[in-house]
């Protein structure tokens, strides 16, 4: 089990990067709650913390919040839990399309690896965390995890998962709405080509009370394209064979249309009070991390 870890771990999470994780998830602030009891304080005007239940201690877990006194009488730790808390949960939601098996290394990688990262945060904190694999829909949903002793089986979700098929990322966000008894943070972690009514899907999630980040993943060429002359390009998701000639007029048109999408998402972000960061897969992801933690809007 050790062994198992420790190679899961190291193929998503460095000891490096560990490390400054456990620094940002004290930063990580998550605007939804679920209404179910847990570990965070409500933000409620009036209202006393009412007692109302224990819940064995998982390592990773505040100490203050230990029953000191039911320690003594059990000799087992438990936590104190609240009427006036309410639980947390962190939806990470991964673009598992085959347009994300692109680049070196690929988009797929880094977003598994980032997915890795606040799945690592969240559970660190005593909050639920759960993988939810987007493609024509969702195409595989894990059971929610909580703490440190959950790590293992959010990394080995995220380690396999395969990239394949289309895209419909609007669908599989309304279907998390649907099927949502209680709202939570939503990481979505996508190159977002998507040509869905994506903008009204994420309208709903918002709408439904969601703390949304959204992380586009790309790699270097599609930003800058080093393309030139005749090519037959091949969809990724759908097998079609496109023939172009890429001359100056075809990048820039290209270039325009890229550039389109991303202000698209800026502005979805700040219209819905949401997280937009762009992560390119050759870049440092604990740059992305602070990014997304920080709330910004690339």
């Amino acid at each position: 089990m050790q062994e198992a870890r420790s190679e899961l771990a190291s193929k998503l999470l460095d000891p490096k990067f560990v490390r400054e994780l456990e620094v940002l998830r004290r930063r990580l602030e998550v605007r939804a709650r679920s209404g179910a009891s847990g570990e965070h304080a409500a933000r409620r005007r009036g209202g006393s913390a009412e007692f109302q239940e224990h819940r064995p201690y998982s390592p990773g877990d505040d100490l203050r919040r230990i029953d000191w006194a039911a320690y003594a009488r059990t000799d087992e730790p438990v936590l104190k839990l609240f009427r006036a808390e309410e639980d947390v949960i962190v939806r990470l939601v991964i673009d598992a399309s085959a347009s994300l098996d692109f680049g070196t290394p690929s988009k797929f990688e880094a977003a598994t690896r980032l997915a890795a990262a606040f799945g690592y945060m969240a559970l660190a904190s005593s909050e639920r965390a759960q993988v939810v694999a987007a493609g024509e829909g969702i195409v595989r949903e894990e059971t929610p995890v909580r703490g440190r002793n959950g790590l293992l089986a959010l990394l080995r979700s995220l380690a396999t998962m395969t990239p394949r098929g289309g895209t419909d990322l609007s669908r599989a966000l309304e279907t998390i709405v649907r099927k949502s008894k209680r709202p939570g943070m939503l990481l979505v972690v996508s190159d977002f080509f998507d040509s869905g009514p994506l903008t009204t899907a994420l309208g709903r999630v918002v709408a439904a009370g969601h703390d949304v980040s959204l992380v586009q993943i790309v790699a270097p060429e599609e930003i800058e394209p080093a393309y030139d002359g005749d090519w037959a390009l091949e969809d990724a998701e759908t097998g079609a064979i496109v023939e172009v000639t890429m001359d100056a007029t075809a990048l820039e048109a290209y270039a325009l249309r890229f550039a389109g999408l991303c202000e698209e998402l800026r502005q979805v972000a700040r219209r819905h009070r949401a997280t937009y960061v762009r992560a390119r897969t050759d870049e440092p992801l604990e740059g992305v991390v602070r990014r997304i933690v920080s709330r910004s809007i690339d």
